[in-house]
């Protein structure tokens, strides 16, 4: 899983009390619900998460899911290293999306079994390789819509501009509306919600990879206002930006 830049892989059938917290969500992290309903934390908002349902959550973002009091709860999950590109400050998230979840589960327990096996190098790379193709019709759905795909290349390559949705619009050589209703069709958010996603997670991996006073940061991502910034900081993130680059590191 290494070569694909996975850290871990599982499919689990859990009850309540269980419940998972990161405030330090260092990979990206991709889970899809099998059966039965739990609460999923997304863009700082609690949502259902039913059958059907995968979620994505960026690196950098605080992270969370719990169980339902006298629901069981079926998921699987791949979460990502740091190194991948799934968890760069660049991509895109598409936050609660329909998704089939259960070839993904298939695959991953596939690969736990030929573990169980003997763990023949071959065949685990090709249980690994069709789990990475099951992501990938979930996670990349840019890549299946290049007017959105090229328009958020320009944008990520000047973040800290005040892009309105008239001039995203035009990028994408399509109306606004119709920029609206591929963002939510694509991503599960609007465009300026997209926007601000992504301008956090750069804001997150400057503030632990660079030395930059945090005013400096904002204003890279957009934010003249460190006060706006560190208020959307904290409800994305679970923490203010002095206090996400002071903490201590996994």
């Amino acid at each position: 899983m290494a070569a694909r830049h996975i850290a871990h892989v599982a499919v689990i059938d859990a009850a309540a009390p269980y419940t998972i917290v990161r405030t330090h969500l260092s990979g990206g992290f991709m889970q899809v619900c099998l059966g039965g309903e739990g609460k999923t934390l997304l863009d700082g908002k609690w949502h259902r998460h039913t059958v059907g349902v995968g979620s994505f959550a960026p690196a950098h973002v605080l992270h969370a899911f719990h169980c339902l009091p006298g629901q069981r709860w079926q998921l699987c999950w791949v979460r990502f290293m740091p190194t991948s590109p799934r968890s760069l400050a660049s991509a895109m998230a598409p936050g609660l999306t329909r998704f089939d979840g259960r070839p993904l589960e298939h695959a991953i327990l596939g690969l736990s079994r030929e573990m169980d096996l003997g763990a023949d190098p071959g065949t685990c790379a090709i249980w690994v390789d069709i789990i990475e193709r099951y992501v990938a019709r979930m996670i990349d759905p840019w890549q299946r819509e290049p007017r959105l795909n090229d328009m958020w290349k320009v944008v990520l390559a000047d973040i800290g501009r005040t892009w309105s949705l008239d001039e995203l619009a035009r990028l994408a050589h399509i109306s606004p509306e119709h920029l609206r209703r591929l963002c939510w069709k694509n991503f599960g958010r609007s465009p300026g919600k997209q926007l601000t996603t992504m301008r956090i997670a750069q804001a997150a991996h400057q503030l632990v990879t660079t030395p930059k006073k945090i005013e400096a940061i904002a204003r890279d991502v957009g934010y003249v206002n460190p006060f706006t910034f560190s208020n959307t900081f904290k409800r994305l993130t679970g923490f203010r930006p002095s206090e996400y680059r002071s903490r201590p590191r996994p």
